[in-house]
């Protein structure tokens, strides 16, 4: 609740500030959206950091936390269910009204639909997809922590597990999105300090600075946590370092395929347009067809992660793979939440008539925004996909 209303609150005040600025040019647009965007993004990090540690230090045990990951569960399914069926019923709704009946253009201020339009894109994107993110993130480190501590699920290595490596792995998740969310931080301010002229592009390297930031600190918080343990305990922990970068590349890989069928310069998308020209029918089908292709590359690297983490350390490093795939979400849901920021300014444009340049530059933003909205979901979906597999066992 605290991270969904802090996304709203910075959310709303960001809409109009990225739509003034985007009269200055596409950089200044982009940074004033972006940094409101990462208000959400490192207020859901924080708030399941602050949450998970506080309780663990309190109680001493990772049971209590499973009250913790339930009420983020509870929350995530009226804000997503809720915000989502408000979204698109106001979606469809107002585009109905202004455009099939009344022949307006997009976000038309003669339209009174268009501002539950705009409200529904900061319920359903802001609030609904971080509190699904949320769940998912605090999920994954709940059952990683569960499954350390309960050892004997670890069923393909032969280990005895004296009290210190117990205790070590049952803060190794904790430890490892410590280290996610400094990651997510370097590699938001890198995105700032660079030109942002192809915004779909600045938010791309964003996501790949912090993915190779991570797998750098996470290598030295390894190290620094096997200093205290003996030979096996040493190994059974780089295992599940690899485990861990393992999950993050198959994040990177669900997210470089979402953005290779979902950007506007891209063959799919533009294959689609084309199919236009034939008519109504076409358009669907080939939408669909290439939807139906676009699942098999992120299945096959799930496929892949929940394979090879098995084999390096049981269902824990399943658990650590899903840890893994999740810990950069700071950067994550900052570029989730830049869409219906990016999406509100470019109607603010049109109904504050600022100009046809300023529109149009919102407009490019917002391309970038849609793009950064379908990576975001398969984040979302694939570390649930590796975290309910592990708690299958």
């Amino acid at each position: 609740m605290v991270a969904g209303y802090l996304g709203l609150y910075v959310g709303v005040k960001a809409n109009t500030r990225a739509a003034q600025a985007c009269t200055v040019g596409t950089k200044e647009g982009f940074n004033v959206a972006f940094f409101g965007g990462a208000v959400m993004g490192l207020a859901v990090v924080g708030v399941a950091l602050i949450g998970v540690s506080l309780l663990y230090w309190i109680f001493g045990t990772p049971l209590v936390i499973l009250g913790f990951s339930f009420g983020a569960s509870s929350i995530a399914l009226f804000m997503k269910c809720g915000g989502g069926i408000f979204t698109k019923t106001a979606d469809v709704g107002a585009d109905l009204v202004g455009k099939s009946e009344y022949d307006l253009p997009e976000d038309d201020p003669r339209n009174p639909a268009t501002i539950a339009d705009n409200v529904g894109d900061n319920v359903g994107d802001i609030a609904g997809m971080g509190s699904d993110l949320f769940d998912s993130y605090v999920a994954s480190i709940v059952a990683a922590m569960m499954i350390a501590a309960s050892i004997a699920l670890i069923t393909n290595i032969d280990i005895t597990l004296d009290h210190s490596l117990r205790a070590t792995l049952v803060v190794t998740p904790v430890v490892l999105c410590g280290v996610g969310l400094i990651a997510s931080l370097i590699g938001i301010f890198i995105i700032k300090y660079r030109k942002a002229e192809n915004p779909g592009k600045a938010l791309n390297n964003g996501t790949y600075y912090a993915t190779l930031i991570f797998a750098s600190i996470a290598a030295l918080s390894t190290w620094i946590l096997t200093l205290d343990l003996d030979e096996e305990g040493a190994l059974l922990l780089w295992k599940i370092y690899f485990a861990v970068l393992i999950g993050l590349a198959s994040g990177i890989v669900m997210g470089f395929t979402s953005d290779y069928f979902t950007r506007e310069d891209k063959k799919p998308t533009r294959n689609i347009a084309n199919s236009a020209k034939e008519g109504h029918a076409v358009v669907i089908l080939s939408g669909f067809a290439y939807g139906l292709l676009s699942v098999v590359p992120p299945t096959l690297g799930i496929i892949v992660a929940m394979s090879v983490s098995y084999l390096l350390a049981g269902v824990f490093g399943v658990a650590m793979a899903a840890v893994g795939m999740l810990a950069i979400v700071g950067t994550i849901v900052s570029n989730d939440a830049f869409g219906p920021i990016v999406d509100n300014a470019r109607a603010i444009a049109e109904q504050g008539k600022l100009g046809d340049e300023v529109i149009r530059t919102a407009d490019h933003l917002d391309s970038a925004g849609n793009t950064a909205k379908a990576i975001t979901k398969g984040f979302a979906i694939g570390a649930a996909n590796l975290t309910v597999f592990a708690l299958l066992f």
